[in-house]
């Protein structure tokens, strides 16, 4: 297309109409991914001046997921560091105990660990996280060897590569016979735990690195709701309102005798 037709309203369509093409042979994810490589074009043609617009920003994905309910639970846990190799396990322990990405897991080095807190700039967001270590996860880091300059190294005591990685943990993960959980289903049950806990939102935030203004927002994809929390809520309305109710109401199978209902 010649720079005057991508600057031409009309064109949103034209290449809403060619993803939908896309879409037919691959899946709905990949085709999202091709327009967003063509936003991403035109935002940068237009930074760089020789568009005026970029007509697709901000277009609608075909492709949508909520994974608030994909959680590592406790079974799947331990099947996975029943066949998964030590390297993997700490990987989980780590995104289990932070709630951070893959890519920063990955890449987090020794001096981002004074013996208590885990602290680094997020490289996603460049949010600068200061995460103090639970006890288990004090007594894992304290006790691996220094190989190398990052904390998680493979077998051979070289750092991860992102694409190496995905492989070794979707590996392990098919071994174990956990299917429709990934990585990244980590952080969301790292925030389920602190909420199980009792964390309130600000506290979650200051762990996973997300802006009180979205937290809300963040909350609503990765939370997902359980039983726990449901008992949970339950627990504190009766203890709260216990002794409101509790000469208030009789139990209606044993009712008080001579009193007379109005």
């Amino acid at each position: 297309m010649p720079i005057a037709a991508l600057d031409d309203p009309r064109v949103r369509q034209e290449l809403l109409a060619w993803r939908a093409k896309v879409a037919e042979v691959s899946v709905l994810r990949e085709a999202d991914n091709c327009l967003s490589i063509v936003s991403s074009m035109l935002s940068w043609a237009r930074e760089s001046g020789d568009l005026l617009h970029n007509h697709v920003i901000g277009f609608k994905r075909l492709y949508k997921n909520n994974r608030a309910d994909a959680l590592w639970q406790p079974d799947h846990i331990k099947a996975f560091c029943a066949v998964a190799p030590v390297e993997l396990q700490r990987a989980l322990m780590l995104a289990l105990h932070t709630g951070q990405r893959q890519g920063d897991i990955l890449a987090l080095t020794w001096t981002n660990y004074d013996g208590h807190y885990i602290t680094f700039r997020q490289g996603k967001t460049g949010v600068r996280v200061e995460i103090p270590c639970t006890t288990e996860l004090k007594r894992m880091l304290d006790g691996l060897p220094k190989t190398a300059s990052v904390i998680l190294t493979t077998k051979t005591g070289r750092p991860w590569t992102a694409f190496h990685f995905r492989h070794a943990w979707k590996a392990a993960a098919l071994k174990a016979g956990i299917d429709g959980l990934h990585f990244h289903d980590l952080r969301g049950t790292a925030v389920t735990r602190l909420a199980e806990a009792g964390c309130t939102l600000p506290e979650i935030a200051a762990i996973t690195g997300h802006s009180l203004r979205s937290v809300n927002a963040i909350i609503e994809k990765y939370l997902s709701r359980t039983r726990h929390l449901a008992d949970q809520a339950i627990s504190r309305l009766e203890n709260g309102q216990r002794s409101d109710f509790a000469n208030t109401l009789q139990n209606p199978a044993n009712p008080v005798k001579g009193r007379k209902s109005k």
